[in-house]
């Protein structure tokens, strides 16, 4: 096993949490787990209805730090308002729906997500390749979220979320102030519990975003639970935000 680092940020982010279409489009406070699959397989070249495709990621274990959890961004949406019938929304059954079509969809701004994605060596190599050169291209949960760059700070790294606590730099500042403390609490969101932990020590969360079929007219997910945990980083990781990009760069450039 080993792993790659992905930088998810950009001015918003919508990890939605229903596959329907429903009149409010929500978001969940974290990058899901369909739409980190969805994102490796949109840059391999493997289609919605390529069911069979996604079994290539079930050994994929997901790991995500909170730099930045974003300020939440509710948007009034409309779709074919004030034109004629036949030039407004499509139905499924092949015709016009008349009337404009309303949602309210819901973004993060200004948030920051990094993501250790561990899985054999062999997919790991050909993750990354896809990923510096997507069939696809990515975007953060919707097509009108392109991520910012770096977005693949590392394309090959022995131990992932070792990374993530030790030597990927941090989106925000450190806390001003006087203190002895040499770490800054940073939240994380884990597959597993973490190694000498158990599931009792961490918020366990459940969610429904393990997918099944992207396919348009059979979207289908599963649950899963999410160990919720806040976990000491080294404070040298966090810097001013005006030297941020360098950081990153020096990271995603260094030669190990």
């Amino acid at each position: 096993m080993s792993g790659l680092l992905l930088r998810l940020a950009g001015p918003l982010q919508s990890w939605g949490e229903r596959s329907a279409f429903t009149a409010v489009r929500d978001t969940a406070a974290f990058p899901t787990r369909s739409a980190l699959i969805g994102m490796f397989a949109a840059s391999e070249g493997i289609g919605r209805e390529e069911t069979a495709g996604l079994k290539r990621y079930e050994k994929v274990r997901l790991t995500v730090r909170v730099d930045r959890p974003g300020v939440l961004l509710p948007d009034y949406h409309t779709v074919g308002g004030g034109f004629p019938k036949a030039r407004t929304a499509a139905t499924s059954g092949g015709g016009n729906k008349g009337a404009a079509v309303i949602t309210r969809r819901h973004y993060l701004s200004d948030a920051v997500f990094v993501v250790a994605v561990s899985a054999p060596d062999d997919l790991t190599e050909q993750l990354a390749q896809a990923l510096r050169r997507p069939h696809w291209a990515p975007y953060l949960g919707r097509r009108s979220c392109p991520p910012d760059e770096p977005f693949l700070l590392r394309g090959h790294v022995a131990d992932p979320e070792t990374e993530l606590l030790t030597r990927v730099p941090l989106s925000r500042t450190a806390p001003h102030g006087e203190t002895e403390e040499d770490t800054i609490p940073v939240e994380f969101l884990r597959e597993k519990p973490t190694n000498g932990g158990s599931a009792s020590s961490a918020d366990t969360v459940e969610v429904n975003d393990v997918p099944v079929s992207f396919a348009q007219q059979g979207r289908t997910h599963v649950g899963r639970s999410l160990y919720r945990t806040v976990e000491p980083v080294n404070r040298n990781l966090a810097g001013p935000q005006q030297g941020l990009l360098e950081r990153l760069i020096a990271y995603a450039e260094e030669r190990v």
